[in-house]
């Protein structure tokens, strides 16, 4: 589990395939700022733009760790095949602070980005989500977008999905690999973990709902 809560900036420097056909992964290559590995063992979840991977090898001289990464799970997420900066989470600890709001790791849907602008002293980022995500979106609920626990100020149903708008404070933008994006960049998006349970309880008889609530 993680809170969408950055804890450092990362960098994929190579993308080598796992075989020689379309079913065949990838191995990623992450290079961490430094101490990043100090406490994170073989094996060991780690967010990367949103995704939970695991830990195949660490070297921690050069500050790397590699992940290899399914065709399946490359085929519903963004931005993990290209070089480049990347936001890193660690898995959540026990006695950890839940800072951002309960994320799983799992990638939902690829929204794409609409506007970013600097408004004020802050950033306006408009994602377009997916129409089967839609229902998921609410004003002020929780969203992650690429490993990042947000706020939503405003959604709008489109013919081509739901628009949310989303305010990034300096401090986000500056630590986080969101400073980088630019329209028509793709994201990934992992809706409230509370409402896909909440989906799942109204889809339920009404009548055993209504037992088990007695």
């Amino acid at each position: 589990m993680f809170t969408g809560i950055i804890t450092g900036l990362g960098r994929i420097v190579a993308v080598n395939a796992l075989g020689s056909s379309s079913t065949h992964g990838k191995r990623l290559t992450i290079e961490c700022p430094p101490h990043y590995l100090d406490d994170v063992g073989l094996g060991d979840s780690i967010a990367l733009n949103g995704a939970c991977m695991t830990a195949t090898s660490l070297t921690p001289e050069t500050r790397q760790f590699t992940v290899d990464i399914s065709a399946e799970s490359l085929d519903k997420t963004a931005g993990l095949t290209q070089l480049g900066t990347i936001n890193l989470e660690k898995a959540l600890r026990a006695h950890d602070r839940l800072g951002g709001h309960i994320v799983s790791g799992h990638v939902d849907g690829v929204g794409s980005v609409t506007y970013f602008q600097q408004v004020g002293e802050s950033w306006g980022l408009h994602v377009l989500a997916p129409k089967t995500l839609a229902k998921y979106l609410a004003y002020k609920g929780s969203i992650t977008v690429n490993g990042v626990s947000l706020t939503v100020n405003s959604i709008e149903d489109l013919d081509a999905g739901c628009e949310m708008r989303i305010n990034l404070i300096p401090h986000t933008v500056q630590n986080t690999a969101l400073g980088t994006l630019k329209t028509g960049d793709p994201v990934n998006l992992e809706i409230d973990l509370i409402a896909r349970y909440v989906e799942r309880m109204l889809q339920s008889d009404p009548q055993q709902v209504s037992q088990r609530a007695n």
